[in-house]
């Protein structure tokens, strides 16, 4: 009995024995297991979490930002405002510009069908979703493009006004040239990326200033919060509509090489700013910026309106400007006298505008946009901006001129003549035709045709053939532009001007030029105490005369200082080579 008691005994103590060691084992596996796998997954999370701070250190886009009085047309803060910068979706502001004109000259309806093509439909998101072969509202193209930032949607606007997107994007640089924006090139309707598709903050102040002005009754779309598509419900992209009082408008915009940008337009009071800022690191940063700049400048801002619209040059003279800007590196040709009489030389001098060169293919866009004018925009152009100008007081200076602004240095000679009488060769007697130029008054004979590409192309002077004239018919008497110049038996002497030429703007009578001179030398503070003052006459196309505000006598550095300041100050100005 008691040998039974004792074995039961024992047996009871290995099976607790047992039974700890098993539960111990099991611990120390799982507590083994834990460790590895929490191991792991901090080991996981620390190389995510390094990967994930080196994408966003490697994530830099160029920043710059501008806020602009549009009441008065001052500059109130910038940040690199005219460094170059992809603008992404900023892009559909000019193109809603180029439809907004259409739909004012009365060529294009809110309720007009837009055809969708494959193109069109292939493009990235985001976008409405159409399909090759649907139509589409203009209003809803419209909207789609304001709320959605609808890519589909901004090609086919391009397709049904420029034939295709290519010449479309054409059409938007000679604008941009038109409205002053000289540093912009676009090669797209939408913003997706293209190397070549640059723009400043700057830029696109002048471009967020002229739409508003130009269109009051079809900016408003701008301040749609949500609308209505095929059954989906689309809001706006523009978090500052409705959640900082006075802000309308007007667009937004991300890409990876652009960041997030953005324009903002807010009325409050009396008061009205243009904010643009470029290259946010997120959407909450980029607005963030936006509402202080637009808080601490507000104060700041003037009361009333001062400033006159932008006002646009004309077609002709914005395709100028592309193309001087494309030449501006390439030396003129030498002049060819061989077999020929020349009476007069126009030989055009360029201006010195500065112009986005990134890339090859972007100065070949130039060129290409100065050569090529799609038949929809040769058919109709809308007349230059004028609507929307508000000016509540005279000014000293109003920016912006109507002048076209491609300098020319003429060098005038004298002829004498025995059966041909020609009084004068000076722009006040000069009348314009179709074909070339014709003498009014006192003229017996007419000038021959000028030939087409010789000269100005303003058809006022240029290169008389040797077939129209004799040795004995014609003699040349100076070459030297400083001798006087014979008009109607009178002699009166030219004006010599030497360096580097500042232009200030051209206005409608002479005394309007001499006061544009004073304001200028207001604004540049000092830097034009040596330059000589001077106005000139010139005749436009249309037969009108205007007098150019002009200063002499700079070296180019100094020149092109004094342009830097007075744009500053939105005053026109353009340096010439003398």
């Amino acid at each position: 009995m008691l040998r039974s008691t004792s074995a039961s005994s024992r047996v009871l103590r290995v099976c607790v024995l047992g039974l700890a060691t098993i539960t111990a084992a099991v611990v120390f596996t799982s507590d083994t297991a834990d460790a590895r796998r929490a191991h792991r997954h901090r080991h996981h999370s620390h190389h995510r979490h390094v990967r994930h701070h080196e994408a966003r250190q490697s994530y830099n886009p160029a920043f710059s930002s501008i806020i602009v009085d549009a009441n008065s047309g001052a500059t109130l803060q910038s940040t690199s405002a005219d460094g170059l910068r992809h603008p992404a979706s900023l892009t559909k502001v000019m193109t809603l510009y180029l439809l907004f004109e259409r739909l004012e000259s009365g060529k294009m309806s809110l309720d007009g069908q837009m055809r969708v093509s494959e193109h069109a439909s292939v493009q990235a998101p985001t976008k409405l979703g159409l399909r090759p072969g649907q139509t589409i509202r203009v209003e809803d193209a419209i909207k789609g493009l304001v709320t959605r930032s609808a890519n589909d949607a901004a090609v086919v606007i391009a397709e049904a006004i420029g034939g295709d997107e290519d010449d479309f994007a054409k059409m938007m640089t000679r604008k941009a040239r038109a409205l002053g924006m000289t540093r912009t090139v676009y090669r797209n309707a939408s913003g997706l990326p293209d190397d070549d598709q640059v723009t400043t903050a700057r830029d696109q102040s002048v471009l967020a200033r002229a739409i508003q002005d130009r269109f009051p009754r079809y900016y408003r779309f701008f301040a749609t919060a949500s609308f209505n598509f095929r059954g989906h419900n689309i809001r706006n992209h523009n978090h500052l509509l409705g959640s900082v009082e006075g802000v309308d408008g007007i667009k937004t915009g991300y890409t990876r090489s652009s960041g997030f940008n953005l324009i903002t337009n807010l009325r409050r009071g009396n008061r009205h700013l243009v904010g643009v800022v470029m290259g946010g690191r997120s959407y909450r940063s980029r607005d963030g910026i936006m509402r202080n700049l637009l808080a601490e400048n507000l104060d700041k801002a003037a009361g009333r309106r001062t400033v006159a619209a932008i006002t646009e040059r004309s077609p002709a003279e914005a395709n100028a400007a592309v193309a001087e800007a494309d030449a501006a590196e390439r030396p003129a040709p030498p002049t060819q006298s061989q077999g020929a009489i020349q009476v007069a030389t126009a030989a055009a001098e360029t201006a010195d505008i500065p112009t986005p060169r990134p890339a090859p293919a972007t100065r070949a866009l130039v060129a290409a946009a100065a050569a090529a004018v799609p038949a929809a925009e040769a058919r109709s152009e809308p007349a230059p901006l004028t609507s929307g100008v508000i000016q509540s007081q005279s000014l000293a200076a109003i920016p912006g001129s109507t002048e076209p602004m491609k300098p020319v240095r003429v060098k005038t000679l004298q002829v004498r003549s025995g059966s041909m009488k020609v009084a004068s060769a000076g722009p006040t007697q000069l009348s314009m035709s179709g074909d070339g130029p014709e003498t009014s008054g006192s003229v017996t004979s007419r000038l021959p045709v000028q030939p087409p590409h010789h000269g100005t192309g303003q058809g006022l002077l240029g290169v008389l053939p040797a077939s129209s004239a004799t040795a004995s018919e014609a003699k040349v008497a100076s070459a030297d532009p400083s001798q006087p110049i014979q008009r109607n038996g009178a002699i009166k002497p030219v004006a010599s001007h030497t360096g580097w030429i500042v232009q200030v703007g051209a206005l409608d009578t002479e005394s309007e030029a001499r006061r544009r001179l004073e304001a200028a030398r207001d604004h540049a503070k000092g830097m034009l105490g040596k330059a000589d003052p001077f106005t000139e006459t010139v005749v436009t196309r249309n037969d009108k005369k205007l007098y150019r505000a002009r200063f002499a006598g700079l070296e180019r550095d100094e020149a092109e200082a004094v342009c830097k300041r007075l744009k500053r100050s939105d005053m026109s100005c353009i340096t010439i080579r003398n």
